[in-house]
């Protein structure tokens, strides 16, 4: 049986990996692709829906199929208006989860953030702890939490800070071992490849897993 897989966040880190592993695996028949612009590539699997964000509840009906993969987020420096950077970070993959539930996708794997909290006192944990709190009050079938820490790879912007804490990161990550292996950078392709592999197993509830854990899938 071949699978629908629905993917938001589709021109990030992860998520351009995850939409390249979907088209090329032969579980999936169709990926859809829920984008703000259409992304400049074509594929006989690939479906881009360009959406207002804003609008999301209008693009109910073709969110259905097997799983639901959220890889939306921003930063600060894309986006320093802290209600629109809720959106993105919150209120936009939390409805994508409730139109999921609607329409009875059997899954939904959401890209948050090692260290999540709704108590923290950094806006950007605070805000990811609060999404995992309300995806898991939701109900879903299955949901997928991924918690990843410093993510590494090939962006379409190199913002000065992400190119000095990726250099700080190579110098620290050997010293992160035994409980603080968690904290070790990551691959934003090591994360799309765990939320491939995971989607294709059938277990049911809901399943966290930090940067260590994401490793070893």
């Amino acid at each position: 049986m071949a699978y629908k897989a629905i993917i938001a966040g589709a021109s990030g880190l992860i998520g351009s990996n995850l939409v390249n592993i979907l088209l090329e695996a032969p579980q999936y028949s169709e990926v859809l692709a829920i984008v703000r612009k259409k992304m400049p590539i074509q594929h006989k699997k690939l479906v881009q829906l360009v959406v207002n964000f804003d609008e999301l509840d209008k693009h109910a009906e073709p969110i259905n199929g097997h799983a639901v993969f959220s890889c939306l987020g921003t930063t600060k420096s894309q986006t320093p208006d802290e209600q629109q950077y809720r959106k993105i970070d919150h209120d936009y993959p939390f409805q994508l989860a409730q139109l999921a539930k609607q329409n009875g996708v059997e899954q939904f794997h959401v890209v948050s953030s090692i260290g999540a909290n709704k108590n923290s006192s950094t806006f950007y944990l605070k805000l990811k702890g609060e999404l995992e709190d309300d995806l898991k009050n939701l109900g879903l079938k299955t949901l997928h939490i991924y918690q990843p820490s410093m993510l590494m790879g090939e962006r379409n912007r190199n913002h000065w800070a992400e190119k000095l804490a990726t250099g700080l990161f190579k110098v620290i990550d050997p010293l992160l071992i035994g409980g603080l292996k968690k904290y070790r950078s990551i691959k934003g392709s090591t994360v799309a490849q765990a939320m491939f592999k995971k989607s294709l197993e059938s277990a049911t509830g809901t399943f966290i897993y930090t940067s260590d854990k994401i490793h070893t899938i």
